[in-house]
């Protein structure tokens, strides 16, 4: 304080104006634990482990607003076995709602912006009764979006360095009008109820895996542009054909096409893929009507 004293009043100003600007670009403290009530976040949100919102809970996401998952603090991390994972995750029980703008999306991705795929956990949505995302990105997940038994509406939104982009199980959902690429899986379910129209997949790994008996389905009108390793994979219990007539397929040179598909060809004990009738041109309507 007696340097302080020596010095010129604007100096000291100066100083102090400098120190309260360091204050105010501090990150936020993390979001932790169960949440409950009515809740809305905007700006800058970081989420530390596993926080739970409840039953009770309504969360409102604010156009622009990023959700940074943050490496989880000890003992923080509380569950990791399947439906949850290792890292942080948003659980959601109660209702969200994520609605971004073309103009001021909602980013979902690691707080550390060179982290690889799976640096934190999911989006998990536990028997959610409601769960809309639009104009939202999600990078650098597992499973970016998880649903188990929930009512989900996404669109308009970006998955891109995922280990999986999209990942369901008895679920009601609609998936429109996305971009999935650059994934492990783009999009992984097994039972549910999904509609999938109108969509853009390129450069995944696999553009859709369907694990077992998919029921009430509608995958049409999609843009599988090409694969890195498959257009789809059905695991040992899809025994039926599945429909997956109306899309317009892309393909590399690297192999024949029907390799791009692991179904009743490679093992006598599934179904197949029904493609035919095919588009011949990529649908005018399908993937993202904004830049990200």
């Amino acid at each position: 304080m007696f340097a302080l004293r020596l010095m010129p009043k604007f100096l000291i100003a100066l100083i102090l104006f400098s120190l309260s600007g360091c204050a105010a670009s501090a990150p936020p403290e993390p979001v932790r634990g169960t949440l409950h009530g009515s809740l809305v976040w905007q700006g800058e949100v970081y989420i530390d482990g596993d926080v739970v919102l409840e039953q009770d809970a309504e969360l409102t996401i604010r156009p622009g607003t990023r959700i940074l998952f943050v490496a989880p603090s000890a003992d923080s991390d509380t569950w990791t076995e399947h439906p949850h994972f290792i890292g942080s995750e948003l659980i959601v029980k109660g209702r969200i709602r994520a609605e971004g703008t073309a103009q001021a999306p909602i980013v979902f991705a690691a707080a550390d912006a060179t982290a690889p795929p799976g640096a934190w956990g999911a989006i998990n949505l536990v028997g959610s009764a409601e769960a809309v995302f639009k104009y939202c990105i999600f990078r650098q997940a597992d499973s970016a979006l998880h649903s188990w038994d929930s009512q989900v509406v996404i669109k308009e939104s970006l998955f891109e360095r995922n280990l999986v982009g999209i990942r369901f199980n008895e679920s009601n959902i609609l998936i429109q009008y996305n971009m999935l690429r650059d994934n492990g899986s783009a999009i992984r379910f097994h039972f549910g109820a999904p509609v999938i129209r109108e969509n853009v997949f390129t450069r995944n790994k696999v553009n859709l895996f369907i694990t077992s008996h998919p029921r009430d389905y509608q995958i049409e009108r999609n843009h599988f542009g090409v694969a890195r390793e498959y257009h789809v994979v059905f695991g040992e219990e899809v025994p039926k054909d599945v429909a997956m007539r109306e899309n317009f397929w892309l393909f590399s040179d690297q192999k024949e096409r029907n390799a791009f598909f692991f179904d009743g060809q490679r093992s006598p004990y599934l179904g197949r893929v029904v493609r035919k009738p095919v588009l011949t041109a990529s649908p005018t309507e399908a993937g993202l009507s904004w830049t990200p």
